[in-house]
């Protein structure tokens, strides 16, 4: 077990507003086409972004599209992570790593990414929230909380009163500033209610990446997020 201020990682605030997921199975493979979709994400107002591929059957061609995503975000101040792959974040030089409870352990993506990068964990169940004491991660995105087509996901969704009790545990766990985000089937028609029941921000695919004008979604999205985090009294 590692202590809790090694548990706190890099110890920076991470801004979970607009967490957008540029996921292959949505977006395509197009290394140009990912990069001006990530800046257009940027441009909108997202705060956060994400490369994520089910599966990685060309490790090398998944590299060179992170790297395309990374350069277009020089300069904006925006993070990227990659999603499950530590080696891939690694290589590519990028802030850091999502991962899921099946990853590698974020104590061991924490030793060969050095304090200094960004990781992230998927929360399913409470129990998990329990844990975050003892876990050297920065934030969690909680889900899925609605129906979703973009992951095949075997548990049921948690909804609106599941992700209220487990951001409440999560808290407990970690304290009141620990960044908790909220992910699957969220758009313009729930993100408020998302953030009403207590989350800090929306981690979106589809809504954000599934049809033109992405910076246009991005400000529909962030304004809505930023809206009800206002309405709960936490500054924007």
């Amino acid at each position: 077990m590692i202590g809790r201020d090694e548990a706190i990682g890099r110890g920076r605030p991470v801004d979970l507003r607009l967490y957008g997921l540029l996921d292959t199975g949505v977006s395509g493979t197009d290394g140009n086409r990912l990069a001006a979709r990530a800046a257009e994400a940027v441009q909108g107002g997202c705060t956060l972004l994400q490369y994520r591929e089910k599966s990685i059957p060309d490790a090398r061609a998944a590299l060179a599209r992170i790297r395309a995503i990374h350069a277009a975000l020089a300069g904006t101040g925006v993070p990227l992570l990659v999603n499950d792959r530590v080696d891939l974040a690694l290589a590519a030089g990028v802030e850091g790593v999502h991962l899921g409870q099946s990853d590698l352990h974020p104590a061991e993506a924490r030793r060969l990414l050095g304090r200094e990068a960004l990781i992230g964990l998927t929360l399913k169940t409470g129990t998990q929230a329990d844990e975050l004491y003892r876990l050297p991660v920065d934030y969690a995105c909680i889900g899925g909380v609605f129906a979703t087509t973009s992951k095949d996901n075997p548990d049921p969704p948690v909804g609106l009163d599941g992700l209220a009790r487990i951001v409440f545990r999560g808290r407990l766990a970690r304290g009141a500033a620990f960044p908790l985000g909220a992910i699957a089937g969220i758009d313009a028609s729930n993100a408020a209610a998302v953030i009403e029941a207590g989350a800090d921000g929306i981690a979106v695919i589809t809504s954000l990446f599934g049809g033109e004008s992405v910076a246009g979604r991005a400000r529909d999205l962030r304004f809505r997020v930023d809206s009800a985090l206002a309405a709960r009294g936490v500054a924007a």
